[in-house]
């Protein structure tokens, strides 16, 4: 297998932040992702190409360098994932007096039955 080019691309890792990565690849309870992205940061500091990185860890090129920058600028606590897209979630409100729950907020079967034809009786 080729090597490829090096990249330009320059990761200085302090010793703690290069033990900080090394651990995260060890565990089994962190994200998954998070432990890639570690690998990807520890793969550059180790001079590997980014065509190289990507094929290794499974992702395109392009994540590469956004991770490498994220890392740069922020460190270790830029490779955590940032809040996704949409709104965010709303808290569910409790049942009070004079509040309805369930399916059923037009009336109660009672009320639904009055009007029907089962309910009512037949004149002879």
């Amino acid at each position: 297998m080729t090597q490829g080019r090096k990249t330009a691309l320059t990761m200085p890792l302090t010793v703690d932040q290069r033990q900080t990565l090394l651990a995260w690849q060890r565990s089994t309870t962190i994200p998954a992702g998070r432990a890639r992205r570690g690998r990807i940061i520890l793969l550059l500091a180790d001079r590997m190409s980014i065509t190289q990185i990507a094929e290794t860890v499974g992702i395109s090129r392009r994540f590469v360098y956004k991770w490498a920058r994220r890392f740069l600028a922020e460190g270790v606590a830029g490779l955590a994932d940032k809040p996704g897209r949409g709104s965010p979630p709303v808290p569910r409100q409790q049942a009070g007096p004079g509040r309805r729950t369930g399916r059923a907020q037009a009336g109660t079967r009672a009320d639904r039955r009055e009007g029907s034809s089962h309910t009512e009786e037949s004149e002879p």
